[in-house]
């Protein structure tokens, strides 16, 4: 095993919190981003001991808003935040508050900087719309006619088919299709088969509704209104039930196999985690769950020849080669269940030597990838995807279960995000 580091001192992270997560137009409509954000920044201003606050504030969301263009400092002021707090958005699509801890992770110094509060936040029920770029430009030039003649003679060259809304949608601007659209092409790719993408998201429900049962959560959601408790794990699911789904992305050519089921639903919800460096651990109470961040990689793919959500499974093998790792040796496995396809393309991709070597360039053997440690509390595809906020509560879902287990215990935190692009994490128990 190597003795990589990339930090001069030790990087920690500690479990936040997050809103219950609800799918689109439901318990959270009411909310949008900002008001979806202020009650879990508030809870971990509110968490910390002696009146200590963070050194700076990392926040992000992934749907475009005209009211605000850095969310960040938005939420710490709506939160009763103090105002010296510094605070920058990022954005990484469904990466965003992750790539958003390995911002700060590398901001900390163990001086001036010691602790980040990072989250991020999605309301796809308050999305915006918008005039389109011609109605813009048009009323642009109208408002700086000087004269009732120019006016007139501008508004006359108004078009009807110029005057249209821009309705924000879930697709890729560069292919124009959708990240489902996507993913069933990696589905054909890769031969995956129906059952077992259906196996993947009852065992996401199976463990969130099990997690919930048993308490894992009561400590990671607080409640936002009469709101408690993540509404879209299902006790109820089964294998049978999710068979009966009609494909959701292509209904037409009888190879569809991604359903409302397999696939993560359009979801509301906040999410944060708190970065420290030893000093910066000090601040926070003693009782939150903190684990080592080790190490990170981040991959992209040109995902006009390649799976538009596949960069992790160049980024994993790469990271654990790094390290001198093997699969087994990672005790805890969070995979981001964008799709269920997407997750079982990632791991028929480790498993391949031909995938390791010719195109992840990783020529060492990993071994078996241990399916019974996937995701134990539930995944994306049970809990919800609100763009946003998935990194932050991936990972304080992640170190609070890695910080019960034994020290040196290792996980692997894995986010994949639309263009093509993906962040993963090696974390320890301390």
């Amino acid at each position: 095993m190597t003795t990589y580091s990339r930090y001069r001192q030790p990087i920690w992270l500690a479990a936040g919190v997050r809103t219950p997560f609800a799918k689109v137009d439901t318990a959270l409509a009411s909310y949008d981003a900002i008001s979806l954000s202020v009650p879990v920044v508030r809870h971990m201003l509110d968490s910390l001991p002696n009146g200590q606050r963070p050194d700076f504030a990392v926040w992000g969301t992934v749907v475009p808003n005209l009211t605000f263009s850095n969310i960040a400092r938005e939420v710490l002021m709506d939160a009763g935040a103090p105002a010296t707090i510094p605070a920058f958005s990022t954005i990484m699509a469904c990466s965003t508050s992750m790539i958003g801890m390995i911002e700060a992770a590398g901001m900390l110094d163990d001086d001036s900087m010691q602790l980040a509060l990072v989250g991020g936040v999605d309301s796809l029920s308050r999305i915006q719309l918008g005039l389109n770029q011609r109605l813009s430009d048009w009323i642009r030039q109208f408002q700086k006619a000087r004269s009732l003649g120019q006016k007139l003679s501008h508004a006359l060259s108004l078009k009807w088919g110029d005057v249209s809304l821009y309705i924000p949608g879930i697709v890729n601007r560069t292919t124009g299709l959708s990240m489902g659209e996507h993913t069933e092409i990696t589905a054909r790719d890769w031969h995956l088969r129906r059952e077992d993408q259906d196996q993947i998201a009852y065992d996401s429900h199976r463990h969130a509704v099990a997690a919930w049962n048993n308490g894992f959560f009561d400590d990671l959601v607080i409640p936002v209104g009469e709101f408690r408790r993540d509404s879209i794990p299902r006790a109820d699911t089964s294998l049978e039930k999710l068979a009966k789904l009609p494909p959701s992305f292509d209904r037409t050519s009888g190879l569809g196999t991604l359903t409302a089921g397999n696939s993560s639903p359009l979801t509301d919800g906040a999410a944060s985690v708190w970065v420290a460096t030893l000093k910066g651990l000090e601040r926070l109470h003693p009782q939150v769950p903190r684990v080592k961040l080790v190490d990170w990689e981040i991959a992209a793919v040109d995902f006009r020849t390649e799976g538009l959500l596949m960069a992790p499974a160049y980024a994993i093998p790469r990271l654990l080669a790094r390290h001198g790792l093997t699969y087994q040796d990672i005790g805890l496995w969070e995979i981001h269940e964008a799709f269920a396809a997407q997750v079982l393309a990632h791991i028929a991709a480790l498993q391949s030597p031909d995938f390791l070597a010719h195109k992840a360039g990783v020529e060492r053997e990993l071994g078996a990838f241990p399916r019974e440690r996937l995701n134990p509390n539930g995944g994306s595809l049970a809990i919800g995807h609100p763009f946003g906020a998935t990194g932050a509560r991936i990972l304080s879902q992640t170190v609070k279960e890695l910080a019960a287990r034994p020290p040196g215990t290792r996980a692997i935190v894995s986010i994949c995000a639309d263009g093509g692009q993906g962040t993963v994490a090696l974390l320890e128990a301390g």
